[in-house]
């Protein structure tokens, strides 16, 4: 989702320095989560592992993101539309 928004959102080709640090700072979190591979969505965790202001920058980007998956990224939109 971050990269769909750095490119059409931003117009960058490849993802800007704002957005590669966000995208890093997911995985850090990701990674580290108790939940591991059992994660519900970020918006239903009761653990919510992102800084504030990260989590802010996610939600902008997966506002934007989130309904042009299902153009771009067909399978991932049904993948995460009905739980992986």
């Amino acid at each position: 989702m971050i990269r769909l928004y750095c490119r059409k959102k931003e117009g960058n080709m490849n993802l800007c320095k704002e957005c590669r640090e966000l995208e890093e700072y997911a995985h850090k979190r990701l990674s580290a989560c108790k939940y591991g591979e059992q994660k519900t969505s970020c918006k239903k965790c009761p653990t919510h592992c992102y800084r504030k202001d990260m989590r802010e920058q996610i939600r902008q980007i997966m506002r934007f993101a989130g309904p042009r998956m299902i153009l771009y990224y067909p399978i991932e939109a049904i993948r995460h539309i009905f739980g992986k």
